[in-house]
């Protein structure tokens, strides 16, 4: 008694049991001595491989270079001290936003006024002796060597003010470049010395990311071409960027060429140090022969799908004889009733060499060796050669009874 599947007879499992299902109950005919050598014949035929297929199709499809890098801020400054003092002030904490030129913290500046006194005391003397000298030297009594003496003296004591007045400034620290602070390494109190590092400055607008790309995409990528990048710590969230701009020279070692990517992220979402995947639109076409990927059998370096074309019309006066009669009656004719019943339309898998051109996702554009509506083996591929008789199980099939349907109409047509 053959296994019940009636209750589910359009799944994938339903198809693949029924049909061993059938060879076995032919092969137990055979071997009661029901069939003669006509049973015999029909028990040695390879079942068919079933098969899903897709039509090809024309589409729009962009071309695209992926690739994967970790972003980076345009402005990292780290802000030292230009002198030392005492943190009297601190005027921001971290993940404040600054601009360039605000003031960050002050230092004691008693010092550094006390210096600046004393040279322009130092200085207003100096301008006194230049005068007196001046007068001197205008009215003939007094020397040149004296003259210059005095102007030098001068000179110098303004810049000694001026140097002065520099150090005083310093204890003014100052952001060197806007953005946002992401370090504070000094607390208030602190006894800062020279070049102390004091914060940490990142711009994030915009931020970048380095992809080295093959050398072969050099002429593919431009400046200003529109990216697309998507961050795994955001779950899959996607930015929209562009090519900032792209080396000159190809690095002899890896055979690569650097892209820099910008992007501007007005909610400050992203961050410095986060991993994503970018995708670079460098084309697009609109009337594209596409098919799904995994179509394509890939062997020697050449691409090639298998179509499907219907099979030879059989003999159906010599099938009807194979069904055995006798002590395997009911059997036979509960084996010929479920095979009419089973039956898909019947197709060969004919191999066909193609050439494909740009991939987007799982759909691959095939530029020749294929038509139009012409239907490709998607799953199944790895199990047919040229010539293999295959079943079709598809969206269309339905029910045993539309797949009977469908397999008379295409085998007539």
């Amino acid at each position: 008694m053959l296994p019940n599947f009636a209750a589910s007879p359009n799944s994938r499992g339903f198809r693949y049991l029924r049909t061993s299902a059938l060879a076995a109950a032919i092969a137990l005919l055979a071997a009661c001595g029901g069939g003669g050598d006509g049973m015999g014949k029909e028990a040695n035929t390879q079942a068919s491989i079933p098969v899903e297929v897709a039509p090809a199709s024309h589409q729009t499809i962009t071309a695209n270079y992926s690739g994967t890098a970790t972003l980076e801020a345009v402005g990292d400054a780290q802000v030292v001290a230009k002198t030392s003092g005492i943190v009297l002030k601190l005027f921001v904490e971290e993940g404040t936003h600054v601009q360039k030129g605000q003031v960050l913290a002050e230092l004691d500046s008693d010092a550094a006024r006390n210096k600046l006194a004393q040279a322009t005391a130092t200085l207003k003397k100096a301008q006194a002796a230049y005068d007196k000298a001046d007068k001197g030297f205008a009215l003939k009594i007094t020397p040149k060597a004296d003259y210059d003496s005095t102007k030098y003296d001068l000179e110098t004591q303004k810049a000694i003010v001026e140097g002065a007045q520099l150090d005083l400034s310093y204890t003014r620290v100052v952001a060197p470049i806007s953005g946002v602070i992401a370090k504070r390494s000094v607390k208030l109190g602190n006894l800062v010395q020279l070049n102390q590092a004091l914060f940490q400055i990142v711009d994030l607008d915009p931020l970048e990311a380095v992809l080295n790309v093959p050398e072969r995409d050099l002429d593919t990528l431009k400046a200003g071409q529109p990216v697309r990048m998507r961050v795994d710590a955001l779950g899959g969230k996607s930015f929209d960027g562009s090519i900032a701009r792209i080396a000159p020279v190809v690095d002899a070692a890896s055979g690569t060429f650097r892209v820099t990517c910008a992007f501007r992220d007005t909610t400050s979402t992203l961050k410095p140090g986060m991993f994503g995947r970018i995708e670079v639109t460098y084309d697009q076409r609109h009337d594209a022969l596409v098919v799904p990927r995994n179509a394509i059998v890939e062997e020697d370096g050449v691409s090639s799908v298998f179509v499907i074309e219907p099979a030879p019309p059989k003999d159906e006066k010599k099938d009807g004889k194979d069904v055995p009669k006798g002590k395997a009656g009911k059997a036979g004719e509960a084996v010929a009733a479920e095979t009419a019943k089973a039956a898909l339309p019947a197709f060969v898998a004919k191999r066909r060499v193609v050439k494909t051109g740009y991939a987007e996702g799982d759909r691959i554009e095939i530029r020749d060796g294929l038509a139009d509506g012409e239907r490709v083996i998607t799953i199944g591929r790895n199990a047919v050669r040229e010539g293999t008789e295959v079943q079709v199980l598809d969206n269309a099939t339905k029910s045993p009874d539309a797949m009977a349907s469908v397999a008379k109409t295409e085998t007539h047509s």
